[in-house]
């Protein structure tokens, strides 16, 4: 019997060095897909490091291939011949199956990567509400997805041969033992040291718990590296960390939890006896300006700063934006940080006073029928403007047709809805140019009424599938100063075609409304960075720097406006918008709520619950990762385990908590 086990033993040991090996072969073509420099030599320690530390941190889950294979294989099997005589097949089986579950959230990985820049993070949690025909364009029609799937049959057909291939290797015979007592006691020894053996491989090659694998250990030479570095992370470990850190976790804190973390970013001196937010009241200095008719706020689909800044600027793709910028009345700020890292958490932030730290306030029931008191359009409302939303897209999408009435619009406009059933468009929404045009005709026919618009666009996002020619894009003039395979017809021009459309469109809006209302007072942002961002052939580096990863445009435009006005301020985020509208057109006196200073004031650094900047640094909590605030085509200089001003971070995803576990303060 026990002649069995030890046979069936070797056969798990042997076929469960497949899953770290798939493990390895995937963590290689992960960085020949995304490092520039695809061989080690010159780098062989490196290299030795990110797979060795990889293949042990692997082994915590991959270790479990062999555990569940000795549990319910050889176990069962060395007292049912019949069970092991087909062992082999059971075992063949079932690393098939572990197989095809790597290989799934392999191509998961690389496909979230191609697009955020990072293996699995938090952003994961917010796919639950996302647009799902949205999710298959891109996955066909932009990342092959119809390849990756027939990827499967020769994937699998290749595991097959190399399982049956390692069940093929001898094994060693059972000892023969005359006595039975010893025979007995090394069978029981055995069985235990198979078990240790588990143990051993799941806390990566150690027996000691605390000495497990773990981000922070990752060397640091390693660590330096931002391919090598997520390389190092198996694509279920990566899922790990994500599922063990949910963005609702603060909703477990009780109200004295909440009250001690609150008070990092409550107002010097300030507390609250209810609600948080009674705390940051402020009062309007006086006119910056002279009071506009209408305020049009623009928040452009992944409408990023980097494509302004000097390594990229040769493409011009910003050229509408950049002619409205040179305006001596349009000020702009070069590094301004996003509410959120994706669309909706972004524009929740914007529209909500507070930053949504991705726990969908939108789609919670409780902000259909109350919201805060930092609510822009609420606010907007008592200066007697009448407010609008218009979206590109449908306004099922996030559930904005609850959220907005909310929030104090008085209109809510989906592309679909005002623009003609035959309007070309995306999944997202209508086409950047109609759906603005037929929004600027409608709040043209509303006259003279004073009015906020808050308009938001879908086009520039993957995959990219617009008829650019017909719309006025022209490489051979746009492209000019590019190098010349920047002019090929392929994914990467047509990213790039997709960032110029679309910055036409939105400065051919606001060229349109300046005829109109010459009075008018402009906001220009991003959601997010997203998008084409080429480094080949532009830069000496061979990775985008956390500024390209993290900053959003930021421009503003009124005809009494100049830098004065902005107290020579170089950083800047979301959460400093609504103040400083509220400075610049509201009268002196007048009580307005938000959580952040106004541009108008100096700004020393701005925090959110991903980022920090200041005017020397820029940080990346996901990545423990800070950089010199430089604008650079060359290697801007990285250090890892840097954490800076946590205490506001979780005190800002606290903030949304609160009012989360108390939807009786939200505002009818």
């Amino acid at each position: 019997m026990f002649s069995d086990f030890f046979l069936g033993l070797q056969q798990d040991i042997k076929i469960a060095l497949l899953p770290p090996l798939i493990c390895a072969v995937f963590r290689l073509i992960f960085i020949l897909t995304y490092r520039p420099k695809k061989t080690p030599f010159g780098e062989w320690r490196k290299w030795l490091s990110c797979f060795n530390y990889g293949f042990w941190w692997g082994m915590d889950f991959n270790a479990y291939v062999y555990l569940a294979l000795l549990l319910f294989v050889s176990v069962p099997g060395a007292f049912l011949p019949a069970y092991f005589a087909v062992g082999d097949t059971v075992r063949t089986a079932f690393v098939l199956v572990y197989a095809a579950a790597l290989y799934t959230a392999f191509i998961g990985k690389m496909i979230f990567y191609f697009h955020f820049r990072d293996t699995f993070n938090q952003t994961l949690w917010l796919g639950r509400n996302a647009d799902k025909r949205n999710f298959a364009d891109i996955f066909f029609n932009q990342n092959h997805g119809a390849w990756l799937l027939f990827g499967f049959l020769p994937y699998l057909a290749l595991c097959l041969m190399a399982a049956r291939g390692l069940l093929s290797v001898p094994s060693m015979p059972y000892p023969v033992m005359a006595d039975g007592a010893l025979r007995y006691a090394a069978n029981a020894l055995a069985f235990l040291a198979a078990i240790l053996f588990f143990y051993w491989l799941r806390y990566g090659g150690t027996l000691r718990h605390r000495k497990k694998p773990e981000w922070d250990e990752v060397p640091t030479l390693v660590k330096n590296d931002m391919v090598l570095g997520k390389a190092t992370i198996d694509d279920f470990i990566a899922l790990e960390m994500v599922w063990k850190r949910p963005p609702n976790a603060a909703l477990r804190h009780s109200d004295e939890e909440a009250r001690h973390i609150l008070a990092a970013v409550l107002p010097q001196g300030r507390g609250f006896a209810e609600r948080p937010l009674e705390a940051y009241q402020r009062t309007a200095r006086g006119h910056g300006i002279a009071p506009p008719r209408h305020i049009f706020f623009l928040l452009g689909e992944s409408h990023m700063q980097a494509l302004f800044d000097a390594p990229f600027a040769r493409l011009h793709l910003m050229e509408a934006s950049e002619r409205f910028r040179a305006d001596p009345h349009t000020v702009s700020i070069n590094n301004f940080l996003s509410a959120g890292m994706i669309s909706q958490p972004s524009l929740t932030s914007l529209l909500l006073g507070i930053y949504d730290a991705d726990m969908e306030l939108n789609e919670n029931k409780d902000f259909w029928s109350g919201t805060l008191s930092t609510s822009l359009p609420l606010q907007m409302k008592t200066l007697g403007y009448h407010t609008d939303f218009w979206y590109g897209g449908g306004l099922n999408w996030g559930s904005l047709a609850h959220f907005l009435p909310a929030l104090g619009f008085d209109e809510s406009h989906g592309g679909p809805d005002i623009c003609s059933a035959d309007a070309p468009r995306t999944w997202l929404g209508v086409h950047d140019h109609i759906f603005l045009a037929e929004a600027a005709r409608r709040i043209r026919a509303a006259g003279e009424r004073r009015g906020f618009h808050f308009l938001y666009t879908t086009s520039n996002h993957g995959p990219y599938l617009l008829p650019f020619a017909e719309y006025g894009f022209d490489p051979e003039r746009v492209l000019r100063d590019a190098p010349v395979s920047f002019q090929e017809e392929n994914l990467r021009r047509r990213g790039l075609a997709c960032a110029w459309y679309a910055d036409q469109a939105l400065c051919t809006f606001i060229d349109e409304m300046r005829t109109s209302f010459p009075d008018s007072l402009f906001v220009v942002t991003g959601d997010h960075m997203g998008g084409e961002l080429p480094i080949e052939e532009l830069l000496e580096r061979h990775e985008i720097s956390l500024r390209e990863r993290l900053l959003t445009s930021f421009a503003i435009h009124h005809p009494q406006l100049t830098a004065a006005h902005f107290a020579g301020n170089t950083i800047g985020g979301h959460m400093n918008i609504l103040p400083t509208l509220f400075e610049l057109v509201a009268p002196k006196g007048f009580e307005y709520c938000a959580i952040e200073r106004p541009l108008t004031e100096p700004i020393e650094r701005v925090v959110t619950p991903y980022a920090w900047v200041t005017r020397e640094e820029i940080g990346f909590y996901a990545e423990r990762a800070a950089q010199p605030l430089t604008v650079s085509a060359g290697e801007i200089p990285r250090q890892n385990d840097a954490e800076r001003y946590a205490a506001e971070r979780d005190g800002w995803r606290e903030m949304a908590a609160f009012y989360v576990r108390h939807p009786e303060l939200l505002e009818a």
